[in-house]
Formats: structure tokens, sequence, C-alpha cells
């Protein structure tokens, strides 16, 4: 089938009559001259009158098709091979057609005094104004949800026109998917996607490409364009996630916050600042203005990244919140800010319980948890009771968040009893296991309710006499080990070794294994019970190292122990489990205490905008579903005496805003069997892409006979003219 850009330039066509014309005017008349009749010479005179009305027609003829193949030419002439695809569509034949966008944050950045979502929506309204008024045209952006064709062509360029971005951003992948299940769907013979993209890694994470081709084997007729909207060479400066030193903290320890400053591009110098907000920020207008905390300068090479870290000193009791920006500007806003909120609580009481002499029994454990040297500065996060396990009977636990039994003797059915009502109203339990438990004490671990609250029964001592037998974390995801994660490959567990562990039955349901040891066998053990949890280590933390120990883990300048014991406790007392910080899209859930509830809560977002929530009392949580703007949100209700003042913050991931590009052949392997095509201009969408798609462009073709033909005609009239 024929068409073309510009039909009415075939009217030039009739100007090839003019040479006719001229060759009729200008044509040699005969002239009659008297000469001797000779018959050789008039032989001769009828030969080159035959050769000049050759060459006269041939370069009629030549002067006729240069000037009919120019104005053919210039009307643009394309013709259909009648393969299915095709960009703009033929008029008259309608197409079904879906535009996906890439919405997130990172298509803000700005280069040119423009958005990249501003040039894709460029594009996509000239590309909508191409198409035939019949075709069916989806709009769909980076948001999860069903897709629907638009109502008509004026509905869809509006709706291109109003897109704005998104933190909660799926994969291009996974939009595509739902674009190719829509147009499966239509009666129209040709299908088309426009994937309009920066063509940035985030965008297109490998594990989605299953499912994308998978979707292409139902539906192997629908084109695939990738409409590249993306800059070669970036220049931006980014943070990445935060780092905390804990979520909910202790009113005697400080706050550290950490991430990393990484340049896209050439690199320089920047400044980085910590910014923290009054917890009475909401409620006292004259404290609404950040205070400034911290600031540090990194110089970064081309590409290159910087550790930054700032240190906060003790805060108040209460919810803070705050920011870290980068001080300049770059092409892309959006990660030059990142927010966190903490909870400061009063010291936490640990209740330590050990056999007589207790004292000695807690040194090692009460050192970890409370230094002396931060006892006395008032900057340990913990407080610590040690008494003798006999008394624990008599003893209130009340006052206490979490309770340790250091190489226990057997206790009495209701010292269990005690300790199994005080886990399950939400508090938590350590059993550090050792030779107390040996002989005929076995029994009376292995029976209920002792055995309602550890991780299965005891049944013989594993003994390892070549410092073979260590801890060996197989992976470090459990809220004990995570704190650890960053310094896994650095601890010298290997140094401190196990020489006597209780191995145990296999555990009851919901018994998980926090660690293990290097023979595999289950070193740190976590079983639920009710809202709080018990923690059984099989190898005491009390043993003397100069007396047939049972391990080295507590021996001098061990700072793994340390570590691991503040991080087991942290995770009793719950400081774990009321994450403040979230990614867009996540439900936030804050925790309500029971003695201080309220029917209804003023959630203030970050734009200023203030709705009212209400709590599931019953599970006396707060649930907040909308968290898809970035930033730091407050959570109000009572006044300001005995009143609630919580908050949470909302970051995006900094894997969405980063820029890199993916390389062709990474993004040719996530593809696979699909073919697509690439352009970047409206000249590659139509010549290039238009092209791919069964239609065939004639212009070029044409210019070129019409060269060909030029110089023929030259040739040509210089021997016909030739004296």
């Amino acid at each position: 089938m024929w068409s073309f850009l510009n039909a009415t330039l075939l009217l030039g066509t009739a100007a090839a009559a003019v040479p006719v014309v001229l060759h009729l005017v200008m044509r040699r008349k005969s002239k009659q001259l008297e000469f001797p009749p000779l018959r050789f010479v008039a032989r001769r005179h009828e030969v080159n009158r035959r050769q000049l009305r050759l060459r006269h027609l041939l370069l009629m003829a030549l002067r006729i098709a240069l000037v009919a193949l120019a104005a053919l030419a210039l009307s643009g002439p394309s013709v259909s091979t009648g393969l299915s695809g095709g960009v703009l569509g033929e008029q008259g034949d309608p197409v079904a057609v879906a535009l996906v966008f890439d919405t997130s944050i990172r298509m803000e950045y700005r280069h040119e005094n423009r958005t990249r979502l501003q040039a894709a929506q460029e594009i996509a309204a000239w590309l909508l104004a191409q198409l035939p008024e019949d075709s069916q045209v989806a709009v769909l952006d980076s948001r999860p949800g069903p897709a629907a064709f638009q109502a008509d062509l004026g509905t869809a360029k509006h709706r291109v026109r109003t897109l704005e971005t998104t933190a909660h951003a799926q994969p291009l992948p996974q939009a595509m998917r739902t674009a190719r299940e829509l147009l499966e769907g239509s009666k129209l013979a040709r299908k088309q996607v426009y994937v309009f993209t920066d063509l940035a890694r985030a965008a297109w994470p490998a594990d989605a490409a299953a499912e994308l081709q998978k979707q292409h084997e139902k539906a192997p007729d629908v084109g695939t364009y990738l409409i590249d909207v993306g800059i070669d060479k970036p220049v931006n400066f980014a943070l990445g996630d935060l780092r905390l030193s804990g979520e909910v903290l202790s009113a005697r320890s400080g706050l550290r916050v950490e991430t990393e400053l990484s340049a896209v591009g050439p690199g320089g110098k920047r400044t980085v600042e910590l910014y923290l907000e009054s917890d009475r920020a909401q409620r006292d207008p004259a404290q609404t203005k950040p205070q400034r905390r911290g600031s540090r300068t990194a110089t970064l090479a081309p590409g290159g990244a910087q550790q930054i870290d700032f240190s906060v000193g003790v805060l108040t009791p209460g919810t803070h919140q705050g920011y870290l920006q980068v001080l300049g500007e770059d092409g892309l806003a959006a990660d030059d800010r990142r927010y966190f909120t903490v909870e400061v609580k009063p010291a936490w009481r640990v209740l330590i319980a050990a056999p007589k002499p207790a004292a000695e029994y807690a040194l090692f454990l009460a050192q970890a948890l409370a230094p002396e040297r931060l006892r006395l500065m008032g900057e340990a996060r913990f407080d610590y009771t040690v008494v003798a396990q006999s008394d624990l009977a008599a003893l209130s636990l009340e006052p206490f968040s979490a309770v340790a039994l250091l190489d226990p003797k057997p206790l009495e059915q209701a010292t269990w009893t005690k300790l199994g009502d005080f886990v399950s109203a939400g508090h938590g339990l350590a059993v550090f296991l050792g030779r107390n438990a040996d002989g005929q004490a076995i029994q009376s671990f292995n029976q209920a309710p002792a055995q309602d609250l550890l991780a299965g029964k005891l049944l013989r001592q594993a003994v390892s006499r070549d410092n073979s037998l260590y801890l060996s974390p197989q992976d470090y995801e459990h809220p004990v080990l995570a704190p650890l994660r960053s310094h896994a490959g650095s601890i010298p567990w290997f140094l401190h070794p196990v020489y006597r562990y209780w191995q145990l039955s296999d555990p009851p349901a919901g018994v998980h294994v926090v660690a293990r040891y290097s023979d595999d066998g289950p070193a740190i053990l976590e079983r639920p019970l009710g809202k709080g949890r018990v923690i059984t280590m099989t190898t005491p933390v009390s043993d003397d190292p100069n007396r047939n120990p049972w391990n080295r883990l507590a021996a001098t300048e061990a700072w793994p122990f340390p570590a691991l014991a503040q991080c087991t406790f942290l995770y009793l007392v719950g400081s774990t489990d009321q994450p403040l910080n979230y990614f867009p899209g996540q439900s936030a859930v804050l925790q309500l205490d029971p003695q201080h509830t309220f029917q209804s809560y003023v959630l203030s977002t970050p734009d200023g905008t203030e709705v009212r929530v209400t709590p599931d009392l019953k599970q006396q949580v707060l649930v907040v579903a909308a968290t898809d703007q970035p930033g730091n949100y407050r959570v109000q209700a009572g006044g300001t005496a005995e009143g609630v003042d919580r908050g949470f913050s909302v970051n995006l991931a900094a894997e969405q805003t980063r820029l890199e590009r993916i390389p062709q052949s990474e993004l040719a392997q996530l593809f696979g069997p699909i073919p697509y095509r690439i352009a970047r201009t409206r000249e590659e969408i139509e010549l290039d892409l238009g092209s791919s798609g069964g239609v065939w462009h004639l212009f070029p073709a044409l210019i070129f006979a019409v060269a060909v033909i030029l110089g023929l005609e030259h040739m040509v009239a210089n021997r016909f003219y030739k004296e």
C-alpha cells in the first residue's frame, strides 16, 4: 500500500512536459541547398540524421525522468510491506497502543531546563498526534494497578499531560507485562507498546524478565519500542540509605547516623549537614525550625563514593526526627535529603539471676551490658540488677524489661511459671545453659513448665578439645545478628573457641535457630511466647576462663561477646520491634501504649496536611497505609500534657534514584526473544522504527536515482551539443 507525506507535490510531475515542449520548439529544421547529387554523401547524411534523432530522444527521456523523480521524491512516498507493526500507523488503519511511562522519582532529573518526564511527555504528545482517530490508546505509569484504554485520543493526551512522578514505582517489565495483557484483548490487528524510559538499571531488574518473556509467548505480535529520554552522562550527587545506631534508643546512649555520599559524573566537593527537629516541633511554633547538629565535607573522585557519619549526644526521652541534606544543586534533588525518626526511652532495666556467688557469675554479662566507664558517665543504655537465683521466686519482675538466667540450677515450677507469664506479657528472657544443668538437674529442665520456655530438651554435652569449635553464624538476617552484618567478615569468632555445649532434642514448633557453631550445632535459639520471646544459648557466658571453662567467648578483650550481648538484649527488650523508618508504599505500624490510648489520632504528613486516623484498639496499634510521600510524619493525640506525640519517616530507597544506565547487553538479555527497537528522537521514531514495522520510505532511493539521472543527462547533453 502506497502513502505520501505530501501528496500535493505529485503535481510537480506535470513539469515533465517541459522538456518535451522545449525539444519540439528548439528542433532544427532542414534547409534546402543545391549541391551536385553525390550518392555516397547522401548515404552518410542519412546515418548521421538517425544517430542525432536517437540521442535527441534519449536526452529528452532523461530530462523527463529527472523532473518526475524529483517531484516524486519530495512528496515523501512510502510503501507498506504487509508486515505487522509500524510506529505511526496508517490513515484509516487504527492501532492499539499502550504508552508506558517510567514515573519514578528518578525521572525528575533535570537537563537543559526540563525533566526526563517532561521530555517523555513532549514526544508522547507528538506521537499521539500521528495516530488515526479510531486508535485505542492506554496510558500507564509506574504506579501499580490495572490498565484500561482511554475513552479517546483527547483523553489520552490529557492523561499524558497530567502525569506525575511517584515515590512508589514498580519495575518497568512489570508495567510492560500489564500493558501487553491489555493489548492482547484488543480486536485491532496491530498492537504496539511504547516505553518511555531513561534506561536506568534500577528500572530493569533482571528477576522481572521471566514473566515478561512468558507473556510475550501469549502475544508475540505486539511490537515493542523503547523511547530513550535519558542522559548519557548524568551529573549528580546522592545520599545512600541511612544506617542508625538504633530506631529505639536508651536515654543514656547517643545517636549515630551513617550513610554514603556518591557522585555520578565528574565528582567534586560537597557538604552534608545533619538537622534535628525538636520533639516538641509540632506543638510549639517557635521551635519548628530544625537545628543543625553537624556538618561533613567530602571530596569525591569521578564516580566515587565516601562514607559519611554523624554522632549526636544524649537525647531527651521522646520522639526525635531529622534529616541529612547535601548542600548545592545538581540534576536530581530527590536524593539530596534523607529523613529519620528515633524514639528515646529511659535506660532498660535487666535482671540478672545467677547461682551464688551471683556477682561473680554475672560479671562478664553485666560488664557487656553496662561497661563500668559508661555507667560512671551515665551513658550506659542498660541498668542491671544482679540477684541470686534463689531470690528470684520472691522478687517482682514488673520493673524489668528482660531477665537473664546465667547457668541456672533447677528452678521450682512456680518460678518457671512466673517467668512464662513475664515473657507472655511482652518481655524477654535469656537462658544461658551450662554446667549446673548436668546430672540429676537435667530432669528438671526437661519437664514442664521449663520446656514451655526452653528451645528443646537437653540431651547430652558436645565436647571439643582442639579449638576447632566456635560460633559460626551462617547469615546475619535475624534481628539479633543484623546490627553486626556490616562487620560479618571481620568478626574473629574462631579466636574464641567453645569447648562444651548442650545438644538439644528436635526443637518445638516455632523455635528458630539464630546462630550455629562451626560443627552446625545450634548455638542460639529463639522461641516466641505470647507477646515476648525467649533466647536460649547452649553454652554459658559466666564461666571463669581460668577454671576448666566451657568456652572463651567472654575472655579478656573479646570484643564480639559485648557486641553480641548488647544485640541480644536490645532484641529482648523490644527495641528492634518498632520500626520507625519505612520505604514508600509500606504500611507504618506504631505500637500504642495500652495505658494511653485514644479513639483517634491526627496524622501530619510531610506537606503539612492533617488527617484523622483511627487505631486498632484490639491490637493496640495504629496503622498508616498512605506513605507514598517521602519525609517525616507526626502522630498526635490528647494535647500537650498527657497526650501522645509519636512519628515515623519515609525515605526513597537509594536504588530508586541511581542514574547508572543499563548496558545494551543486559537489556538484550532481559528481553530475550522479544524483538524491540530503541529511539531517542522524533526522527528516529518516524524513520527508524517506522521502517521496522513494515513501512519502507522511498525518499532516499529516489534522491539517489535523481542524482544518477542528472549525471547521465549531463553526459548525454555534452555529446549531443558537441560541435
